[in-house]
């Protein structure tokens, strides 16, 4: 019986030559996995060109949609943004794939799994967590922390001396991934963090200066958190996502220039596009705006970073994550409604927002005569500065030498008036003392406390 080994498979350079790799060094039996995450041209001919590299079969699965519902929206509504401006398409769409390469693994009796990921990266984390929530006995084999292959030109000579046809060439300058949500660029010149991106670089968005000069109006519908329409038709989350790509790239729309920190520990830079996916941020966060209160989105803000990072580092299969979920969901219960956007040589401007579970109220919020009576304002901020006015009236009286003084600290400024402090003054760490009559200190709470008498 063969030693069966499925890879994870993007028929690149690194998958294509591992192919040959896995069956000279472990005699293995490869099959190899494709799940469609939204690549597009990348899975043409697939099957047939891993055939040709010698693996005995190539799944193609398109899970494209099942990457929007189970991994796009959950990071959307959460508002995971990983290093600021980073959308997480990468991230998000290892686990998914990773998840269905273990459970073929499994189905065919396979002895081990095995990815194309360098010993640098992201993926190899996001791959090999996935392979240890789903199939934990099985063997991992990472070519690239085992092999002498160290360079780009390395795997085209290795490719070259065994007949193996592969797409890449030397003048293939930049490494990228691309799905449904976003496409990254990496390597090359752009290692330069310096190095401004040329504009042929580019391939999912126009430049903002050759966008057109009219604006876009777009509006978004949102159900429970969810997009469902795009100027008020209802689409599937496939199409709507690839709708809005289109509309927001051809307005230089989602172009993000990261340096990241990578979880193995050193910086990188990568070039993002991610049309659809920034209007859709942004819409998103402008609903909830309108419908949560202060408390939830200061929430929601805390939980979002807590998300990004456990996308980003692979932890996507965990009850972590599960967790935090059940608390996005409460919070999306009333994030219904439309957003409408102004899309503008590569900016998305948000130019109104509706929701029947609005809790803006504009009979409160205008300046008009209303319901409203400003005269309860001011036991609002009497209440609300009390610990502020209780801490002036300490420090009032330190400066008046009833108490002693602390640190040196008297100056509302809180500079330190050290200097002007007379001989035998209290220093940091000493103990304080004070000329003040003891009578005078016990008389001294009620004046602390706005004249009222002590409380029990």
């Amino acid at each position: 019986m063969s030693f069966k080994v499925v890879l994870a498979y993007s028929g690149g350079l690194d998958t294509s030559i591992i192919v040959p790799w896995l069956k000279e060094n472990y005699g293995a039996e490869v099959i190899c996995v494709a799940v469609d995450v939204g690549q597009g041209e990348e899975l043409h001919g697939l099957v047939e060109r891993a055939r040709q590299q010698g693996a005995s079969d190539c799944v193609v699965e398109d899970l494209r949609e099942a990457f929007v519902t189970g991994a796009i929206w959950p990071t959307l509504r959460a508002g995971a943004i990983y290093a600021r401006k980073y959308l997480l398409g990468t991230a998000m769409a290892r686990p998914i794939i990773a998840r269905r390469q273990a459970e073929i693994a499994l189905e065919v009796g396979a002895g081990a799994l095995a990815h194309g990921c360098t010993g640098k990266g992201n993926d190899q984390v996001r791959f090999e967590l996935t392979y240890a929530a789903f199939a934990p006995h099985l063997k991992v084999i990472a070519p690239w922390r085992e092999w002498n292959i160290s360079s780009r030109e390395d795997a085209l000579a290795y490719a070259a001396e065994r007949g193996i046809p592969v797409t890449a060439s030397r003048e293939k300058i930049y490494s990228r991934d691309r799905n449904l949500w976003h496409i990254s660029h990496e390597g090359g010149p752009l290692e330069d963090p310096g190095f401004e991106p040329p504009e042929d670089l580019f391939l999912l968005t126009r430049s903002p200066e050759d966008a057109p000069d009219k604006p876009l109006y777009v509006e978004i519908g949102f159900e429970n958190g969810l997009p469902v329409t795009v100027d008020g038709e209802v689409l599937g989350p496939v199409a709507l996502i690839e709708r809005l790509n289109e509309m927001a790239g051809e307005h230089g729309i989602g172009r993000a220039d990261i340096v990241e920190d990578r979880l193995v520990g050193m910086k990188s830079r990568g070039v993002y596009e991610t049309p659809g996916g920034t209007i859709l941020y942004t819409a998103h966060r402008e609903l909830e705006q309108l419908v949560l209160d202060r408390r939830t989105l200061s929430l929601k803000d805390e939980l979002a970073s807590r998300y990004a990072d456990l996308v980003y580092e692979g932890r996507w299969w965990s009850l972590e994550r599960e967790a935090l979920d059940a608390l996005v969901d409460r919070t999306q219960q009333r994030v219904t409604g439309t957003v409408r956007l102004k899309l503008y040589k590569g900016s998305a401007i948000v130019v109104g927002r509706t929701s029947p579970y609005s809790l803006y109220d504009e009979a409160l919020a205008s300046f008009a005569t209303n319901d409203y009576d400003h005269a309860d304002a001011a036991g609002f901020i009497r209440l609300f500065g009390l610990p502020t006015r209780t801490e002036g009236r300490l420090r009032l009286a330190m400066s008046e030498g009833i108490l002693p003084k602390v640190d040196g600290k008297l100056s509302a400024a809180g500079q330190a008036d050290s200097a002007a402090e007379p001989a035998g003054a209290a220093s940091p760490g000493a103990t304080l003392e004070s000329d003040a009559d003891p009578a005078e200190l016990a008389g001294l709470a009620p004046a602390l406390n706005g004249g009222a008498g002590a409380h029990p």
